[in-house]
Order: structure tokens, then C-alpha cells, then sequence
């Protein structure tokens, strides 16, 4: 008897995964385990492009709504959750379809992580507080210099990635680089991974509309209640930090806009530099969903 199979579906944002997904959820009659570390968070409605209430209805999602910003949250606990999740729903469906631009977390359900120590409350608020102080340029640095190694291949503009990779140094006296072994974790369901590509200058299109269209619905009073808050992490990412900015009052609003597009641009590019070092990612176009199923299937055999 085959494996079950998950599909995951990744690619940049905007790049138009939710459509996708839901389209091979709906075909496969199946469900969906999203992967958008951001979208977990029930209190970042906006910002994060949700899928509506709509999409949801169109297919059963898990992990949107799943979590608090008070709570604290890693890629290693989304292994263990996910996996859970994950096995008790093959029970029903031989395929599942897992979406999301959160790299880490993708890997962390298809690979798995390193066993590293948990995290630490006073070290990581070190940490939080020199972000906020003197901003991510001083925890690139610090990183730099603690663990050369990881500094060359870590998502530097990534702030919880700087932080983790120093806390767990701290906490271990070793560079966060020698604890990770990077050996793959063996699993009980065969993997097919798609990538989602656009042609050129259409993301960039889709970046600008959805930040406008995010805007258009009230990103700034959610971020305005969020205000409080800004210093946890699940609020350490592109588009918020940017909003806290004006209301902090660093930028005017016209500069406001035009720094989130250009910060999701740059996220996005990130995401596609590595993305493309997945051999085995098959890359289609949004419009293609006919075309990924017949992959899928010849792939299932």
C-alpha cells in the first residue's frame, strides 16, 4: 500500500499560493495545513493575508487562528503539532496540501529540526530590547561575531532568526552552526513539493496591490491595537514593524507605504534565493493548477 502523500505548496508571497492550494485541496477532497507562520496568530488579521472566510469554506484550513501573540511559539513546536495533525488526518485522506511562505517551518515538518534547548525568557529579552534600541544592524553584528558560520547563510534581515541563533549560542556556549546537524528526519509520508513562480514584474505588482488593498481594510487601527504589543515576536515581521515606525513617528505615511512594499519585495526575494536551492522543488505558474495535478498523480503512481 503507497505512502500517504503531503503536497506542499510554497513559493514568495503574494505569489497566489492560497488560490492554488485551495484548488488542489478541492480536488483531492482533502484538507489544508497552512505553513505562514504569521497567519497562526489570531490577532494579525490584516497584515497577513489570510485566506477569507470565503476560501475557508471552501476547503477545511488548520493553523490559521491557532495561536496568540502572548504565546510562545517556534518552528520546533510547529513540528510536533503539525506532525500530529498531519498523521491523524491521513487516518481519512491519503493526500494532504500544505501551504505557506515560512520556510523554516516547512522544513521543519518535512526535514525536522535539531533537538536545541528551549527558549529562554531573559536572554531573549536581551535580545528584543537591543532590537527595538539600536535596531537589526546591531544583531547582525552581534551574530557576525558570536557565529561567523551561520552569518553567511542565515537570513540576516530576519529578526527572530537573529535572535534564536544567539539565544541558543548563549545558552550552549557553542555557535548556534555546530548545533545543527541538518540530517533529515525520516517520516511516515512520501513529500512532493511545488513551487509557485511568476512572470516578470507580476509579483511586484501583486505585492503593491495587496498592500494597498491590506490598508484599504484598516491595517493601521490593527496596528494601532497592536501598538502595545510591538515588542513581541510574532509582531517582528515586514509591514507591522514598518507600521509601528509611523506610529512612533520615524516616517511620514506616504513613506510609510512605500517602505512595506519595498520590505515585502526584498522578503520576497529572500524567500525565492532560497527556494531555489530546493532541488527537488517543480516549479509551476498560478494559472497551472491542471497541469501540478497531473504532476501529483504521476507522482502518487
Amino acid at each position: 500500500m503507497p505512502a500517504p502523500l503531503l503536497i506542499v505548496v510554497t513559493g514568495p508571497t503574494a505569489a497566489g499560493k492560497t488560490a492554488f492550494s485551495i484548488t488542489l485541496a478541492k480536488h483531492f477532497k482533502t484538507e489544508i495545513i497552512s505553513a505562514d507562520s504569521r497567519q497562526f496568530y489570531r490577532e494579525m488579521e490584516i497584515g497577513t493575508a489570510k485566506p477569507t472566510r470565503s476560501e475557508l469554506e471552501q476547503a477545511p484550513h488548520h493553523f490559521i487562528n491557532s495561536h496568540s501573540i502572548h504565546d510562545s511559539y517556534s518552528a520546533g513546536k510547529y513540528e510536533t503539532e503539525a506532525l500530529e495533525c498531519i498523521e491523524k488526518l491521513f487516518e481519512k485522506h491519503d493526500k494532504l496540501v500544505m501551504t505557506g511562505g515560512s520556510l523554516l517551518f516547512i522544513n521543519a515538518v518535512c526535514e525536522g529540526l535539531d533537538a536545541l534547548p528551549q527558549a529562554d525568557a531573559a536572554i531573549r529579552e536581551k535580545y528584543n530590547r537591543l532590537l527595538l534600541e539600536q535596531g537589526i544592524a546591531a544583531l547582525q553584528q552581534e551574530l557576525k561575531i558570536k557565529d561567523p558560520d551561520y552569518y553567511k547563510n542565515a537570513d540576516i534581515h530576519n529578526p527572530r532568526r537573529l535572535i534564536r541563533a544567539l539565544e541558543v549560542t548563549e545558552l550552549c556556549g557553542l555557535p548556534y552552526s555546530a548545533m545543527r546537524s541538518r540530517q533529515p528526519k525520516k517520516r511516515s509520508f512520501d513529500i512532493i513539493k511545488i513551487g509557485l513562480k511568476t512572470q516578470k514584474g507580476q509579483l511586484t505588482e501583486a505585492i503593491n496591490r495587496r498592500v494597498d488593498n491590506m490598508l484599504r481594510r484598516g491595517w493601521l487601527d490593527e496596528c494601532k491595537k497592536l501598538y502595545p504589543y510591538r515588542h513581541l515576536n510574532a509582531l517582528q515581521t515586514v509591514g507591522y514593524k514598518e507600521i509601528f515606525g509611523f506610529l512612533d513617528g520615524k516616517y511620514n505615511w506616504a513613506d510609510t507605504v512605500e517602505r512595506i512594499k519595498i520590505e515585502t519585495r526584498h522578503y520576497a526575494k529572500r524567500q525565492l534565493t532560497w527556494l531555489k536551492r530546493e532541488k527537488d522543488m517543480v516549479w509551476f505558474l498560478p494559472s497551472q493548477t491542471g497541469e501540478a495535478i497531473q504532476h501529483i498523480d504521476a507522482f502518487a503512481g
